[in-house]
């Protein structure tokens, strides 16, 4: 079966500048733009953003491309939110990330996270009533958000906006199979 044609797609990663898990960030960039697939990172300053390997080891520096304040949901087909537990701790803090997701449900639009990814949407207030995975540590976190969480290496929820959700770096192949499907739709 031939691949989905993604060329033309345009997707908005968001991150902050520090702790975002390596693969989580990487692989994905590369595989979507290795499809066609225009992706921009969003950070939380200009400053490159410095992923890291198991939440302790130096990773890779990725060169975002504009700011959360910067950026224009309307412009993209799809949201994709990074874990890492340190990242994704302080991008629910961050106003202008978590006005993006929102910007994101509220329009209907795809949103894909993986592993911690998902406390963004936590504290957008939008897994009332979806489906969806995580790292096992935010169970509690999205059950008492009012979604429903499963331990699978991928979710997707079509209910209202879709939601694509993986657990960890080991469901990428899956997790990025799941986000071209959405993408080609």
């Amino acid at each position: 079966m031939a691949a989905p044609d993604l060329t033309g797609r345009r997707v908005l990663a968001i991150v902050t500048n520090y702790g975002v898990e390596q693969d989580e960030l990487v692989v994905p960039l590369e595989h979507l733009r290795g499809e066609g697939v225009t992706v921009d990172v969003a950070a939380t300053s200009a400053d490159d953003v410095r992923t890291l390997v198991g939440d302790k080891d130096p990773g890779l520096a990725v060169t975002p491309t504009l700011t959360h304040a910067d950026a224009d949901p309307a412009e993209y087909d799809l949201l994709l939110v990074p874990g890492g537990t340190i990242n994704a701790d302080a991008l629910r803090l961050e106003d202008d990330a978590v006005s993006l997701v929102r910007a994101f449900t509220t329009a209907g639009k795809p949103v894909a996270a993986i592993c911690h990814g998902p406390w963004a949407l936590v504290e957008a207030a939008a897994v009332e009533g979806k489906t969806l995975t995580s790292y096992p540590s935010l169970e509690t976190d999205v059950l008492n958000a009012g979604g429903a969480w499963v331990d699978r290496p991928v979710v997707r929820d079509d209910d209202g906006y879709t939601l694509v959700t993986s657990r960890n770096p080991g469901d990428l192949d899956d997790f990025l199979r799941a986000v071209d499907a959405v993408l080609a739709a």
